[in-house]
């Protein structure tokens, strides 16, 4: 599960961060710096062109499928478990023909509280936020799918674009916290992820786990996470248990 995360990255940057690997070019509008990214709000995702390039675009954070009446089932489809791509007739088809690639600083996750820490209005424990992250400070790129919705109630007919997050079983650092994490794609498969050409799931599902063990790094942060109304720099920094 991966449902909240942080994108400060604007696209000029992200498109440079992909440059070094293969040609990008950013065509999205900056979003903004987001310490706190939450479901059907819009998110950063590297396509392929088709013609051995790639651009950074904006994305709703929740995939719409073709079919759907409206854009409500984004909210519960904003993760795509890899190990079923191939089986979901939501995800199979994009598995070969629309894939992307989402970055962020890093993503959030949640562990039980404790009896001695913080407690909710109701006195209850409340839930530990951690903010897992590469070790190295660059951008964490996860593998990600994609389509385009036509919104019946958009007058002049224009389609709405959506992602979902691929995951995949946590790695040794992630276990401790949950069982889940989103599938990271490190430099080397950049390439290969977006290249259309590839439409080989056997192949392309091989390359979904959760990167080198030694890439992530976590720390606990505020609670103040839990509120997705708050929006700062200060949620990403460590707190003492």
């Amino acid at each position: 599960m991966c449902g909240r995360f942080v994108s400060t990255a604007g696209p000029d940057r992200i498109a440079a961060y992909f440059d070094t690997v293969l040609p990008t070019e950013a065509v999205a509008e900056s979003l903004g710096e987001n310490y706190n990214v939450a479901p059907t709000q819009d998110i950063y995702a590297v396509v392929a062109n088709g013609d051995g390039t790639a651009r950074v675009d904006a994305f709703h954070w929740g995939l719409i499928p073709s079919w759907a009446k409206d854009r409500k089932i984004a909210s519960r489809m904003i993760n795509a478990r890899g190990e079923t791509l191939a089986e979901k007739p939501a995800f199979k088809g994009l598995l070969t023909k629309k894939r992307c690639i989402i970055t962020m600083d890093g993503f959030y996750e949640w562990q039980p509280g404790r009896a001695d820490g913080p407690i909710n209005a109701k006195g209850r424990p409340l839930k530990q936020p951690m903010f897992i992250h590469r070790g190295d400070g660059g951008l964490l790129t996860a593998a990600g799918l994609w389509t385009a919705w036509k919104d019946p109630d958009d007058p002049e007919g224009r389609f709405l674009h959506s992602a979902t997050i691929i995951t995949t079983a946590a790695n040794v650092t992630m276990r401790p916290v949950h069982d889940r994490m989103p599938a990271v794609l490190t430099s080397d498969r950049w390439a290969e992820w977006l290249d259309p050409s590839n439409q080989d799931p056997v192949a392309l599902t091989a390359m979904l786990d959760g990167g080198p063990v030694d890439l992530l790094t976590m720390e606990p942060v505020s609670t103040d996470v839990n509120n997705v109304r708050n929006n700062r720099p200060e949620l990403i920094e460590p707190v003492s248990r």
